[in-house]
């Protein structure tokens, strides 16, 4: 069997990685730490399909498992660029310097909340409410989707500092999970807005599936800083069988989703992760970490009990973001949609 092939291009230099991850460690789950650290940052690592998305990952990754909130922010900030970049090689006209500024991604709808598209002249004004905007009123731009016309959606870019803009305050964000990334609503009232590929480019794009495997990534870094409270356990006091057995599945849970994710960059690298194909492996590489995570989260708390959780504050925070931050996969949802995708081809195993 033929071994991986190495990465296209070469990685970033150690001295900025390891700045990075001092960085991320630094974050402490302090917001404002973990915006200034996504904008530096975002612009330095690879694109998606460049050659080097295992090194994206990877990165997302470490940094994830030193904190979460500065993965969470950073991770965001990083898809809307690498979906600026995207649209720029799909023939967009969008002036890619403006993506310098941090950018938020905003897609998701809620029941009785939409944005709606309108041409007014040369240009297009967005119109509703979207949910779920992370961190909305502390960033400078967003990509949202909006409806045009009765069955369409399209890609926008907005100035999230334009007065045709509210933020809705956080007031319901309760979340013991990133706490200091809430998600709000935002209101449109004629807001200007530039068009981002054409419409369905948003979700029919191949870095769709990409971004969400990239997300994955940073569960997977979550699972690693909780399961390192695990091994650095055993080094102060006398470790027993069980505690083995727990480490032993916990490190064998982590190498198959690390794996997994290391093979799927390959795929996006050499072009077999397009369209369905992509689709279909962001599904299972989805899966396959998201029920890592899991796993770690479980045998953790089996292995350690309640004293962590109590008197660790860095341990405990991490544990609550992790959690939250994970059902962003919708587990048995997202398992019966990728079941639906596994009955229509044409092969399996």
């Amino acid at each position: 069997m033929n071994s991986l092939p190495a990465l296209a291009e070469p990685s970033a230099p150690a001295d900025t990685v390891h700045d990075e991850l001092v960085r991320a460690g630094l974050v402490d789950g302090d917001a404002g730490r973990a915006l200034n650290l996504a904008r530096d940052v975002g612009r330095q690592l690879p694109l998606p399909g460049s050659g080097r998305t295992g090194e994206r990952w990877r990165r997302l990754r470490d940094i994830a498992a030193a904190d979460l909130t500065a993965a969470r922010v950073l991770e965001a900030h990083a898809d809307g660029l690498a979906i600026l970049a995207e649209a720029a090689d799909a023939g967009s006209d969008l002036d890619i310097a403006e993506s310098y500024p941090l950018w938020g991604v905003f897609a998701a709808e809620g029941p009785g909340l939409r944005i709606d598209a309108e041409q007014v002249g040369d240009g297009w004004v967005l119109h509703g409410i979207k949910p779920w905007c992370s961190l909305a009123g502390r960033l400078d731009r967003a990509l949202v989707t909006a409806h045009v016309g009765p069955t369409g959606r399209r890609l926008f870019a907005i100035d999230l500092t334009d007065r045709r803009v509210s933020v809705d305050a956080a007031t319901g964000w309760v979340a013991r999970g990133l706490v200091e990334v809430p998600s709000t609503s935002i209101r449109l009232t004629g807001c200007p807005a530039r068009p981002v590929g054409a419409i369905g480019w948003y979700l029919e794009r191949s870095g769709f599936a990409w971004g969400g495997m990239g997300v994955a990534a940073c569960w997977l870094g979550g699972a690693v800083g909780i399961a390192r409270t695990l091994r650095a356990a055993g080094r102060d006091r006398e470790p027993d069988q069980l505690s083995s057995a727990h480490l032993g599945a916990v490190d064998t849970a982590l190498f198959a989703a690390d794996a997994v994710l290391t093979a799927a960059a390959v795929s996006v690298d050499r072009g077999e992760a397009d369209g369905p194909a992509g689709a279909l492996l962001a599904a299972r590489v989805r899966s396959v970490v998201a029920g890592t995570v899991d796993a770690v989260l479980t045998r953790v708390g089996h292995a350690l009990g309640p004293a962590p959780l109590a008197f660790d504050a860095a341990h405990a925070r991490r544990v609550a973001d992790l959690q939250l931050y994970v059902r962003q996969h919708h587990a048995e949802r997202d398992d019966a949609r990728l079941g639906a995708q596994v009955r229509e081809l044409p092969q399996w195993w």
